[in-house]
């Protein structure tokens, strides 16, 4: 069973349910940002706005920071976006 970690405050969480491993997490996580309907300043975020939130270390999984390159795991990751 997979745990769920803590949601920080002033965050928006997006779970990514992967069939098979992503080398790179940002266009995954670009995707899945545009085709949710919970968070409407995210769904329109363009490629450009989303490098400034991984410069700016506010994407975080399991409460440490991501990077546009980290790769991403089989099966589902909570990915934590901090100012919304």
């Amino acid at each position: 069973m997979t745990t769920v970690p803590v949601q920080p405050p002033n965050s928006f969480r997006i779970a990514l349910n992967l069939e098979h491993p992503e080398p790179r997490m940002d266009n995954v996580l670009l995707n899945a940002l545009r085709e949710q309907d919970e968070n409407e300043r995210l769904k329109g975020i363009s490629r450009g706005a989303l490098k400034e939130l991984f410069n700016e270390k506010k994407i975080m999984i399991k409460g440490q920071r991501a990077k546009s390159n980290s790769a991403l795991a089989k099966g589902i990751t909570y990915v934590d976006i901090l100012g919304f």
